[in-house]
């Protein structure tokens, strides 16, 4: 086994703080707030008064602490990253059109920013440099051609 690289540690970090952060959000909206009242909270009463279809917004608010739990816990262990990478770029998609929705100066600097500067830097970074994660464990063991 190879001693891991400078690319692996800083894919490592910006992967499981990413991970991290989405995972946990997704722990409290699903088993504290509940995805019912996550969805109420933030998008049902917030956006009532909008174009937005009400069944869009259950849809929408109940389906996001879900996504951010799964696609979070795999970021953090670095399994099927791309893919859950993919959906959480989504979340914060989302996530900043509510925002400019409902203020079209809203600043980003807090929130979106800070996870979609990680987010891009695993996404863009060479899969195979990903060493420290479950799908590089699972590569060392693959036979290779």
């Amino acid at each position: 086994m190879r001693v891991p690289g400078e690319r692996a540690w800083a894919i490592f970090f910006c992967r499981v703080i990413l991970g991290l952060i989405f995972a946990m959000a997704g722990v409290y909206k699903c088993f504290v707030m509940t995805p019912l009242g996550h969805a109420r909270h933030y998008f049902v009463e917030p956006y009532a008064d909008t174009f937005l279809p009400a069944w869009a917004l259950w849809a929408t608010g109940t389906t996001v602490p879900v996504i951010e739990l799964v696609a979070g816990v795999l970021v953090l262990v670095g399994f099927k990253t791309r893919p859950a990478l993919v959906a959480l770029g989504g979340v914060l998609v989302l996530v900043t059109f509510g925002h400019l929705l409902k203020e079209p100066l809203y600043e980003f600097h807090t929130h979106v920013i800070p996870r979609l500067a990680l987010l891009t830097v695993v996404l863009l970074l060479p899969r195979e440099e990903d060493t420290l994660s479950v799908e590089g464990l699972l590569s060392l063991k693959r036979p290779r051609p």
